[in-house]
C-alpha cells in the first residue's frame, strides 16, 4: 500500500515524557498539520497570531482562555474550539494544573503570522 506512514514519537516529540511538539503533514501526503502544545504555567500559551486556513485545538487536559477576533472563550477538557482562516487567535493557561492541546491545522505545512511579541 503506497501512501502509508507511521510516524514515530521520537520523530514529532521535542520531549519524551510531555505532549509538546509538531508534526507537518505535507511531507507524508496529507494537508493536515498537528502541534501538541502543553504548559503547566498560569498564563503560558501562544500569543496572538493568524493562518491562511482553520486552526482546530481539542482541549486535552486543563482550561484554557481563547481569543477568537472579539471573542473570548473559556474551554476545558473534552472541548473543541475552531477557529476560522484569517482570524486572530490566542490561548492562555487558565489552570489550575496542566493545559494540554492538540492543535490540528488544515494545511500541510504551517504558516503562522505572529500579531503579538
Amino acid at each position: 500500500m503506497t501512501g502509508l506512514h507511521l510516524i514515530e514519537r521520537e520523530q514529532w516529540a521535542e520531549k519524551p515524557d510531555v505532549w509538546q511538539g509538531e508534526f507537518q503533514g505535507g511531507a507524508y501526503g496529507t494537508d493536515v498539520s498537528v502541534m501538541f502544545f502543553t504548559t503547566d504555567r498560569i498564563g503560558g500559551g501562544p500569543k496572538l497570531h493568524r493562518h491562511p486556513y482553520p486552526e482546530t485545538f481539542i482541549i486535552r487536559t486543563g482550561r484554557a482562555l481563547f481569543t477568537v477576533g472579539d471573542r473570548k472563550i473559556e474551554a476545558e477538557a473534552g472541548q473543541i474550539v475552531v477557529a476560522p482562516a484569517n482570524v486572530p487567535h490566542k490561548f492562555e493557561n487558565l489552570g489550575p494544573g496542566r493545559l494540554e492541546t492538540t492543535d490540528l491545522h488544515a494545511t500541510g505545512a504551517f504558516a503562522t503570522e505572529w500579531l503579538e511579541e
